[in-house]
């Protein structure tokens, strides 16, 4: 129930709009993004400010490999599926040391996804 807050405009339902779809999403994102332009004036401050955005966009394609394997581990586990689950932790142990090489993730960060994950497929399999 909503008070009276002397105002009719404000009382009564928001009206919704509609969000945009998935590849409109990445297309305003390059609008955005893509089209960077820096707020450096010396020659140096653009061309770091122009290796920073290339390297976001390969440390984020990175992390996002690294989730997909770690999820790709644990939806397996979570559907029962042994035998998957194995050639998916398998898998996901490269990726996983790839990114700590990359400097994405620290190297602990990396052994306790590794145990746990082993740990969830070692439960699955007794």
């Amino acid at each position: 129930m909503q008070a009276d807050c002397g105002f009719r405009a404000f009382c009564g339902p928001r009206p919704t709009f509609p969000l945009p779809c998935g590849a409109l999403i990445g297309r305003i994102r390059d609008l955005l993004f893509g089209a960077f332009t820096t707020v450096a004036n010396i020659k140096s401050a653009e061309k770091r400010a122009r290796q920073t955005i290339k390297r976001r966009a390969r440390n984020v394609a990175g992390r996002s490999k690294l989730r997909t394997a770690i999820k790709g581990v644990v939806n397996a586990v979570e559907a029962g599926d042994k035998e998957q689950a194995m050639s998916k932790l398998k898998a996901a142990g490269p990726v996983i040391d790839s990114a700590v090489n990359k400097g994405l993730i620290h190297r602990n960060k990396a052994a306790r996804h590794k145990s746990h994950l082993n740990a969830r497929v070692k439960e699955l399999s007794a």
